[in-house]
């Protein structure tokens, strides 16, 4: 569980709320929806019911309205039961924030309704043939009267396969490059719309991942959010305030790999004494503590700078690298301490090992924020 000392009574409230619920509806069946690879979208109305959908949106726009540090708590604590569940909640993050950094003020009354209401999103950028390569997109907007034209694909579509509603890239000038580059709100229904495959991924498999196929599709101009050629600006001003929200489900999946490799030390016997006994297995619950605590308190950081409106990039970049790959090998680490249990698949490490292995790939992978981070601080020569 996260045990941060700072946090207010209600985001304590939130937090225990959220371990409450799903440690009921989602625990005793998450083995089952990871092996058929399937979202409990039952499960998932039922939380949002408890008022957990749209808390990023703004109180004037339907939503909740809470902080980024309150949703970074409430994501690790979604997370901590299963992290592609969790995916599900923070999709739509990546979709309305664009609308809300620049859309029209009737774009952000409308959409943030709707999501209030119950609509899923989804970001859609990355390609087949452009992964961190973001600014190479082949997904063309062209303008016919009020409307645009948009031909192309997309793939690892987060809530692709659920979304009502989809945030799409796409080029309305390719000359330009990644200023070229336009945002279009798209809605599932509209003709020319095609989801496609959903992926047979390694971890995080109760979340929905598809693939997006734009067949000439139509979308009226007012969908256009901000100015033709601000897209690719708008997505790396979203990237810079949602850094805290969207690395944060990674800290649920670490504080439950600790937990288990704990739990098990103490009952695990070997050499006659449980293991827990052993100075080996003392130092490594000590180093994934320290390195546990090194996120959160890096997490909590970055999360309180953008709380107060303070969008630093190479906070952002540093907190999603150190993060991202302290995770993974809290996971691994605890999963060595339960040897050869922690490989077989009846016992819940393995999963959490294929789970954290995401997290320093999408969202910006590791050799990326590397890029970024060196670039920052070399600056121009």
């Amino acid at each position: 569980m996260s045990r941060y000392q700072l946090m207010t009574k209600d985001q304590r409230d939130l937090v225990a709320l959220v371990h409450q619920f799903l440690k009921k509806e989602l625990d005793p069946y998450i083995a089952e929806y990871d092996e058929q690879g399937v979202c409990p979208m039952e499960t998932v109305r039922r939380l949002m019911d408890l008022g957990f959908w749209a808390i990023d949106v703004p109180e004037q726009y339907g939503g909740a309205g809470l902080d980024v540090t309150t949703i970074m708590h409430v994501r690790e604590a979604i997370a901590y039961h299963d992290a592609g569940f969790c995916n599900t909640f923070s999709a739509q993050t990546f979709g309305w924030k664009p609308v809300l950094l620049a859309g029209t003020e009737e774009q952000k009354m409308h959409y943030g309704r709707r999501l209030a209401e119950g609509a899923f999103w989804s970001m859609c950028i990355t390609e087949p043939q452009s992964g961190s390569d973001a600014g190479n997109c082949k997904t063309r907007a062209v303008r016919d009267g009020e409307e645009y034209v948009i031909t192309g694909s997309k793939c690892f579509v987060t809530n692709g396969g659920v979304a009502d509603l989809y945030t799409v890239t796409a080029s309305t000038d390719p000359s330009k490059g990644s200023r070229g580059i336009s945002l279009f709100i798209i809605d599932r229904n509209a003709p020319g719309v095609h989801v496609g495959k959903h992926e047979n991924k390694m971890g995080i498999r109760t979340s929905n991942t598809t693939d997006l196929a734009l067949d000439e599709v139509r979308v009226p101009a007012s969908n256009l959010i901000g100015a033709e050629g601000t897209g690719f600006k708008t997505i790396m001003k979203m990237l810079a305030r949602t850094r805290p929200t969207g690395v944060a489900p990674a800290i649920g999946v670490a504080q439950r790999a600790l937990d288990l490799a704990i739990d098990y030390s103490r009952t695990r016997l070997s050499f006659g004494q449980p293991i827990g006994n052993l100075e080996g297995i003392q130092f490594k619950l000590a180093d994934m503590e320290m390195k546990l605590q090194c996120c959160q308190s890096q997490l909590a950081y970055a999360a309180s700078l953008v709380d107060q409106g303070i969008y630093d990039t190479l906070v952002g970049s540093c907190t999603k690298c150190f993060v991202s790959e302290a995770v993974l090998d809290i996971c691994l680490q605890a999963q060595q301490i339960y040897g050869g249990y922690g490989y077989s698949r009846e016992y819940p490490l393995e999963k959490l090992v294929r789970d954290a292995r995401i997290f320093s790939i999408y969202e910006g992978s590791s050799e990326i924020q590397r890029y970024i981070i060196g670039k920052t601080l070399v600056g121009k020569i």
